[in-house]
């Protein structure tokens, strides 16, 4: 790999909107005795870690915390220790991305979405339930699970289902019926497909649940009517962190090829543009010579190995995501000998994992907090049980992962700790 170049001055600041969710929880809670696990924070696993969906919708020890009497009143996000962003605010360079939700709507740190103490207890009297439907299994959807289950233990509501429909919209439609017998009255949720979701759900919107979903809404659901709140990582923050990390394993110069989710899908568009946008900004040495669209994860290789033939000279390579594009693009440069070529993507796998800490081409992985995403999401849907309104579209930290804080990424991301061959990897 290249030596390293110093960063410009705005680099200090990799996304406004994570410097705004640091302040949020800076102003929120008092890092005396509490490391910040109040009902509704950030991993409380992850509280004091140095660390810095997924897509398609997405690619990837549980840890217990005072509550929120304990801690003065409960937060969704202690987005302080780790993130992605700069402790000092500066103003971003003109042109800088911007999170935005499916409709456009601004982006609200989790930070900002709290409950006090009087209100914690007004949920913990109210017997309430829940229903936990996923779209998906795998470490991502583990962790976002184990954080919900936290938060509505703290809030004394009984999780009474969890479903997996394994990206089958009729299988999420039957859950939905199924888990609707028990009666829950919260439901969180990651919709497959704005249509097929929008028929779905509509027996849980007719009974007045309380639905919060993971990065997508049913087409024609409005916001306080229909549903709670929409919760998603920082797409903005996830991009530029993925650009800073090729950044420094290049140099800060060089020419790299670029790969990006080739579908209508507002949670990867946005993370690869924000990649190459901040290329762009932020980077004037840095030149991106090649760049494909990705509609099938199983063509990745094929993409690379073209990228590398006709782009001898590449110093690297951007992969959408972990499980698929990047190990299709791993096999691309393992294949072609090409040791040297720095590889950045999003979100936590094993295979990327691996690579990285036995110092393969895998340079840096962008990665969201996971756990906190699962928090956030009861905590809002407390705030449906309430009737008290919840932000429409709230995100959570980057986490920018590395070789040398890969055991702490993990921890702020997922709240566990990397896979065993990781660890044994590591020497761990």
């Amino acid at each position: 790999m290249k030596t390293k170049a110093k960063k410009p001055r705005w680099m200090l600041i990799v996304s406004l909107l994570a410097v705004f969710a640091v302040l949020a929880a800076a102003c929120g809670d008092d890092d005396d005795d509490n490391d910040a696990s109040s009902t509704g924070t950030a991993s409380t696993a992850a509280t004091g870690s140095e660390a810095e969906d997924e897509p398609d919708p997405d690619s990837s020890d549980d840890s217990g915390g005072e509550t929120a009497s304990d801690s003065g009143g409960a937060s969704a996000s202690d987005s302080g220790a780790g993130s992605s962003a700069d402790s000092e605010s500066e103003p971003m360079p003109p042109g800088a991305p911007v999170t935005q939700g499916p409709g456009g709507e601004v982006a609200v740190p989790a930070g900002e979405i709290v409950l006090s103490d009087a209100q914690v207890a007004e949920v913990r009297a109210g017997g309430h339930s829940a229903a936990l439907l996923w779209h998906t299994s795998g470490a991502f959807v583990d962790a976002v699970s184990r954080g919900a289950r936290d938060a509505f233990g703290e809030l004394g509501v009984e999780v009474v289902a969890e479903t997996n429909a394994g990206f089958d919209a009729a299988q999420q439609a039957n859950d939905v019926e199924t888990v609707m017998a028990q009666s829950p009255d919260a439901i969180i949720s990651l919709a497959i497909g704005p249509d097929a979701g929008a028929e779905a759900f509509r027996p849980a919107v007719d009974a007045g649940v309380q639905l919060v979903f993971l990065s997508n809404v049913p087409q024609g659901y409005v916001h306080g009517e229909d549903y709670v709140s929409i919760v998603t990582d920082d797409l903005a923050a996830m991009g530029i962190t993925a650009a800073d990390l090729l950044a420094d394993a290049i140099g800060g110069s060089g020419e790299v090829g670029y790969i990006f989710h080739d579908a209508a899908y507002y949670v990867t568009n946005q993370r690869d543009q924000a990649f190459k946008s901040w290329i762009e900004i932020n980077y004037p040495d840095i030149e991106i010579v090649a760049e494909q669209g990705l509609a099938d994860p199983a063509a990745a290789e094929e993409i690379a190995s073209a990228m590398l033939t006709r782009n001898p000279g590449l110093d690297g390579i951007y992969a959408p995501w972990a499980a698929g594009p990047a190990d299709g693009v791993l096999a691309a440069l393992r294949a072609a000998g090409a040791s040297d070529v720095a590889l950045v993507t999003m979100d936590l796998d094993t295979n990327v994992s691996l690579d990285m800490v036995e110092g393969g081409n895998v340079a840096g992985i962008a990665a969201d907090e996971a756990y906190n995403l699962g928090r956030t999401m009861a905590v809002a849907a407390a705030h449906g049980l309430l009737g008290l309104p919840a932000p429409a579209f709230a995100v959570v930290p980057a986490v920018g992962v590395t070789a040398d804080n890969i055991v702490e990424g993990y921890q702020q991301s997922l709240a566990t700790t990397p896979p065993q061959e990781v660890l044994d990897a590591l020497g761990g």
